[in-house]
């Protein structure tokens, strides 16, 4: 049999004879498994993509639908024998079927080829005549078909335009100016079309227009989306100026099409800039996250993919904090970064894949996300480190592994590979100017040393950043290292002739006036409280009550102990039975220590115990240090009181 899903749904048996495929319902689980492209799809996944709020009675309709497509794609089939077509695997369906027998897979093939052998590109013309209109035209938007559609309309015009470089390339084509008019009319935000056409009609004598219509693109981008045009556009034009050789005969100039793609666009007031100001701190950093996210608005609203894809991986700002200043505004990002790496499919641009994900895994910080949208930034993290390492690019190698660094705290006591990815960091900008990025290596490996109580080489590292931090005006720095030597001053408080508790609480302080005005919330909120709690514990104190601590995102984990500092024994405990566990974050190892010091001081056997448990693999490391701005002491403390606790339940 042949289906057909580039327009309406159809489907024909070998004889010609169309296949009665039965109502909506029907028709989308065809089409949803010939969206999997041959791979098994479960029941489960099935009923989720058909209904918004599956009803109970939903995976006895979906059996009823297979069904009925069953008999209607083999009406020949013996009864009681399996069927050949569409057929039960696992837990779920799949359609056995040979890759020519439907048109999107022959479509997706062509252009593969086509790609692989440029001697192929110029045949896509018959390969293109497949669409009889949108994708999947005839079934309701539901969330996967949308997803397929724009997957598959992206290929379709990467398509046309790889045919039409692979014409003017061999000097063929007549006519082609007209067709890539229209195109660029319908698609004005693709780039690549707009080079194609001018240099059709340069092909044609109208050297005039082809000028015009790439000065035309130049404003549209520079209005609209504050974007010049790409080196290789700039190239063309001056090209076309000078008369250039290299355009005669034509094709000599090399493709603008799919393949050119991968030069960045090089954003003009918008997300370099933007990117720029992030590093200032303070108003310019709010500001930058929401130009940014204004930009990845405007390049969406254009459907080019491409587009979208540069707009959201040009901002490869540094992230040191796992939690976001604003989870909305990153959800968002993560959001859109899903959606265009989907419409991008697997064998999209490399280089634009790989940013794309380490912006999943960056944007998806620890402290926000949970569940399988933390393990999809885990798994985004290795494989734009992967891709990145393939591409021996060290920008792009750097941005990754921010990414790999923010998803490395999966469990407490992981010092030392941060240290390693901190190292890797500083010997990959070495090698390439690369400053915002080599203040982070310094930055991951002064909290990395920090954690593991080696002051000196963390303090040696805060030097560092704060040198290249001047040369290259970076102010947010100099407000990360004051709370390190904060820090300091906490642990030295507790030796003979150091610093008294109140100078540590003092610099504490200070620190926190200059994080307040950086930009920088989701480091802020809490941090001082924390901080003053970890000075009081380690001095053998109760914990501070005063009402103008704002706990933050804090307060579930202080909660107990500054109930105890109040004598409200009860509501302690209470509070020290709902506490949820420590999410895999920079003061996880401070929060698990609060627990297991409330649980010893409550005689709390089992949380004592499931605290424990926890911090084992962290005993040499100090508590709340992995921040590289406070400290509760030697997690080897918490850890000895909590299973000196546990034993007693045995």
């Amino acid at each position: 049999m042949r289906i057909d899903v580039l327009g309406a749904v159809q489907a024909w048996h070998d004889d010609g004879r169309p296949v009665n495929l039965g109502g909506p319902r029907h028709r989308e689980v065809l089409g949803r498994l010939v969206a999997a492209q041959g791979r098994m799809v479960t029941t489960d996944a099935l009923v989720d993509d058909l209904w918004d709020d599956p009803p109970g009675s939903a995976v006895g309709a979906l059996r009823t639908f297979v069904a009925a497509l069953r008999r209607a794609v083999e009406p020949d089939r013996p009864p009681r024998t399996p069927p050949r077509v569409l057929v039960t695997q696992g837990t779920g369906y799949l359609l056995r079927l040979p890759r020519e027998a439907v048109d999107a897979h022959r479509f997706q093939d062509a252009l593969a080829a086509a790609r692989r052998f440029s001697g192929k590109a110029a045949d896509l013309g018959e390969t293109l005549a497949l669409w009889r209109g949108p994708a999947y035209a005839d079934l309701p938007g539901s969330a996967w078909v949308e997803q397929e559609r724009l997957r598959l309309e992206e290929l379709r015009l990467q398509a046309v335009e790889l045919r039409a470089d692979a014409l003017l390339a061999s000097g063929g084509g007549a006519g082609l100016a007209a067709e890539l008019g229209g195109h660029v009319a319908e698609h004005p935000w693709r780039e690549p079309a707009w080079g194609l056409l001018a240099r059709a009609l340069h092909r044609d004598g109208r050297r005039a227009e082809a000028l015009d219509t790439l000065r035309r693109a130049r404003t549209m981008l520079v209005e609209q989306l504050g974007l010049d045009p790409s080196p290789r556009m700039q190239r063309l034009e001056t090209a076309i100026l000078n008369r250039s050789p290299e355009l005669e005969p034509p094709g000599d100039q090399g493709p603008t099409g799919p393949a050119a793609t991968r030069t960045p666009l090089g954003p003009r007031t918008t997300v370099e800039v933007a990117r720029t100001l992030a590093l200032a701190g303070g108003d310019a950093l709010v500001g930058s996250r929401r130009d940014r996210l204004a930009a990845i608005a405007a390049a969406e609203r254009t459907g080019d993919v491409t587009l979208t894809a540069r707009v959201i991986g040009t901002y490869d700002v540094p992230a040191i904090w796992s939690r976001a200043d604003d989870p909305e505004q990153s959800r968002a990002v993560v959001a859109a970064a899903g959606n265009t790496l989907l419409r991008l499919g697997p064998d999209g641009p490399a280089d634009l894949r790989a940013r794309l994900l380490a912006t999943v895994a960056t944007e998806s910080r620890s402290a926000d996300t949970t569940g399988a949208a933390l393990e999809t930034a885990h798994e985004a993290a290795r494989e734009a480190e992967a891709l990145a390492r393939q591409l021996n690019d060290p920008a792009l190698l750097a941005f990754a592994l921010d990414g790999v660094f923010l998803q490395s705290f999966t469990r407490p006591g992981l010092a030392a590979q941060r240290d390693a990815i901190g190292a890797e960091l500083l010997a990959v900008t070495g090698r390439r100017a690369l400053p915002a990025f080599e203040i982070l290596g310094h930055l991951v490996r002064l909290q990395a040393m920090s954690a593991l109580g080696e002051l000196e080489k963390a303090a040696e590292h805060a030097g560092a950043a704060e040198a290249i931090a001047t040369a290259h005006e970076s102010p947010l720095v100099p407000v990360l290292t004051a709370w390190f030597r904060a820090r300091v001053t906490a642990a030295r408080s507790t030796e003979p002739g150091g610093p008294t508790a109140a100078t540590a609480a003092a610099a504490y302080r200070a620190a926190d006036n200059d994080l307040a005005t950086s930009g920088m919330p989701g480091l802020h909120r809490g941090l001082l409280p924390l901080a003053l709690l970890g000075l009081r514990l380690i001095h053998g104190r109760p914990a501070p009550t005063g009402p103008d601590l704002d706990w933050g995102p804090y307060l579930p984990w202080a909660a107990p102990l500054v109930l105890l500092a109040q004598d409200r024994v009860e509501e302690a405990q209470a509070a020290l039975a709902t506490a949820p566990e420590p999410p895999g974050d920079h003061v996880q190892e401070a929060l698990w220590c609060l627990i297991a010091h409330a649980a010893a001081v409550l005689d709390r056997p089992e949380t004592a115990a499931r605290a424990a448990t926890a911090l084992r693999d962290a005993r040499a490391e100090h508590a709340g240090a992995a921040t590289g701005m406070l400290t509760l002491g030697p997690v080897e403390r918490y850890l000895t009181e909590a299973e000196a606790c546990a034993r007693r339940a045995r």
